[in-house]
């Protein structure tokens, strides 16, 4: 099923599992995929910066498409097709629809500054790969520099109704949510589901503001699925409660630099990934921070058992 504006629950981000020499492993591809249906996702993004996207060949790209969406079955499956050139973003977007992707995600490139600038980025983009194919604003200015007001937003949104969804990680951004669902109330901006990332560092307070799940990449994707499904049943307490105990983790994990080094070292405790690798260049933990990491870890597990994590001989098997 392609992606629609009723989008909703939790997309994982997902990271691309290499080995210590840098080839792609395949066999943590299908266990994250496995891993990922089993908590009950409803999607998962692909080829994302946290998928480290640019350090991978068009060929590469397109593989991990076809065996991601070949294995997750009942998942929808989006791919991240943002390139520096529209010839290459075609290229991957056409490639992943034909492989059975729900949708594509698109960022603005850096370069862009005024207002005019991004939304012609955007039609320009949207002319490259098609109209037919369903994708997802990505609003990340913390990383891409790139501001878009809501204003703008709307004007993209309403200029290409191919664009069904936007992953909102601005920050501070808790009113770019009000003001955006407040236009859809006053008529002008038409649906638009919004998933939020910022690795979940808001998304108790980014569901009350009228958020429709989380896209993003937290190595306990079960604690996004709860805290969404939570917030959505009244149960403001339960939902704060259970954050509460992941924040000092997910604060770490939001680190510049060093997160999706931490993210993948957990993953590789849960056995998901046979290694916390990443293709050079890439950053790596010290023993100290692994330290750290796994002390943390400790302490959500008082709260939330999910998170003592077993050994990797017997959690990957």
């Amino acid at each position: 099923m392609k992606l629609t504006h009723k989008a909703e629950g939790t997309f994982a981000i997902a990271p691309t599992p290499f080995h210590d020499d840098g080839r792609i492993d395949q066999a943590s591809l299908d266990r994250l995929v496995d891993f990922y249906t089993e908590v009950g996702c409803d999607g998962v993004t692909i080829l994302g910066i946290l998928g480290e996207a640019p350090k991978l060949t068009g060929e590469e790209a397109e593989a991990i498409v076809k065996r991601f969406v070949r294995r997750a079955k009942s998942m929808q499956i989006v791919v991240g097709v943002s390139a520096p050139g529209f010839a290459a973003m075609r290229s991957l977007a056409r490639a992943s629809m034909d492989a059975g992707a729900a949708g594509v995600m698109i960022a603005p490139v850096p370069s862009l500054r005024t207002d005019d600038q991004i939304t012609t980025y955007f039609k320009q983009a949207v002319e490259a790969i098609g109209d037919d194919i369903p994708w997802v604003l990505q609003d990340y200015p913390l990383t891409l520099s790139v501001v878009m007001t809501p204003a703008v937003i709307r004007k993209i949104v309403m200029d290409n109704p191919s664009c069904v969804m936007l992953k909102h990680e601005d920050w501070p951004g808790l009113e770019k949510i009000t003001t955006l669902r407040g236009y859809q109330k006053d008529g002008s901006l038409r649906p638009l589901s919004i998933l939020t990332g910022n690795g979940a560092t808001f998304l108790d307070f980014e569901m009350e503001r009228g958020a429709d799940g989380a896209m993003t990449g937290y190595a306990f994707p079960e604690l996004l699925i709860d805290v969404v499904r939570l917030s959505k049943q009244g149960k403001r307490d339960a939902a704060h409660d259970l954050f509460d105990a992941h924040l000092p983790l997910i604060r770490y994990e939001q680190q510049p630099g060093v997160g999706l080094s931490v993210r993948k070292y957990v993953l590789h405790k849960r056995g998901v990934l046979a290694s916390s690798a990443q293709r050079k260049p890439g950053a790596s933990l010290s023993a100290l921070a692994r330290a750290e990491v796994d002390y943390l870890l400790s302490r959500v597990a008082r709260v939330d058992k999910r998170a003592n994590t077993a050994p990797q001989s017997s959690a990957a098997g």
